[in-house]
């Protein structure tokens, strides 16, 4: 029992401050800055933030009804790989709706801007950077390659994810003289190598230099099996 106006005052305090620890989007305490709503949900590990990132724009896009799939590293973790994302969360959708998904992720109250490249527009979601592409690995993203999209769980959300050899196709036939990090891509290719129709990324990388190198490495590995020489 408190003794004096002090003591009542304290006790006030402390109930105030109870209060405020155990409801986070309540009324702040005064004085305190007012944490933003994203804030607020973001978790503290970098690749669970990409993810929710990845989940809500994903979950936005489908109730919007736009023809899309997940693509990038989230689309191999919702493939079985590794939960260690790279960089950001990145979707592919058709050129002829580059506008009206940039409208669509506005209404959602997602940041949206138009970067000088002309291949893909880029969202923010939870403080991560959420890339939409429309053109992929140099080629525009096509209904077909849609329409291969499986439809996965990514963390309990359910979307179109792109068929493992789409999704590695698109990361093969990237590389170049001016890209041509294996490092990042080695892990994928082991974590993928079973669901994928490597005669078919082999097809669609012709005789370009940097890809053929890195099938070789694949071979060498022990990754994947030699090609079979032509007779």
């Amino acid at each position: 029992m408190t003794q004096n106006g002090e003591d009542v005052t304290l006790a006030r305090r402390r109930a105030e401050l109870h209060l405020a620890a155990d409801d986070p989007g309540g009324t702040p305490v005064a004085g305190e800055p007012v944490p933003h709503p994203e804030a607020r949900e973001l978790p503290q590990d970098r690749s669970q933030a990409i993810l929710e990132a990845a989940k809500r724009v994903g979950a936005v896009l489908k109730r919007a009804g736009h023809a899309f799939a997940l693509a990038g590293s989230v689309a191999v973790y919702a493939h079985g790989g590794s939960r260690h994302l790279q960089h950001d969360a990145d979707f592919c959708i058709l050129p002829e709706d580059a506008e009206a998904v940039a409208q669509t992720l506005r209404e959602a109250g997602l940041g949206v801007r138009m970067p000088p490249e002309d291949w893909l527009l880029k969202a923010t979601c939870f403080e991560q950077d959420v890339d939409v592409i429309f053109e992929l690995a140099h080629r525009p993203v096509t209904p077909d390659l849609l329409e291969r999209a499986q439809y996965l769980s990514v963390d309990s959300v359910h979307m179109p994810v792109l068929a493992p050899t789409d999704l590695m196709r698109s990361l093969v036939t990237a590389f170049s003289e001016h890209h041509c990090d294996f490092g990042s891509v080695l892990p994928v290719a082991r974590a993928l190598r079973e669901k994928v129709d490597w005669e078919e990324v082999r097809k669609s990388c012709g005789d370009e230099p940097m890809p053929a190198a890195f099938l070789f490495l694949l071979e060498r590995l022990h990754v994947i099996e030699p090609q079979e020489e032509q007779p």
